[in-house]
């Protein structure tokens, strides 16, 4: 069993307490669009991230790459 791990209710967070991701119904009530767009929005920054040579989750992209993108956050990925 891992001690270091932190799971809670079921979501990945990082060391700071914050999601490690930011689903799809998560970024339309942050941005106050429709689950649908939520999910084209999230299509396009996956598209981004695999253009630099990560893997994605469909749905899902990382909190501190849509923090980046929408909040103008500098993050080093």
């Amino acid at each position: 069993m891992c001690t270091d791990s932190k799971i809670m209710k079921g979501q990945d967070y990082m060391e700071n307490g914050k999601k490690m991701y930011v689903t799809a119904e998560e970024a339309a009530e942050m941005l106050g669009v429709s689950t649908g767009y939520a999910y084209k929005i999230i299509r396009g920054l996956n598209e981004e991230l695999k253009a630099k040579g990560y893997r994605t989750i469909c749905g899902k992209v990382p909190t501190k790459y849509f923090e980046e993108k929408f909040y103008g956050l500098t993050v080093a990925m």
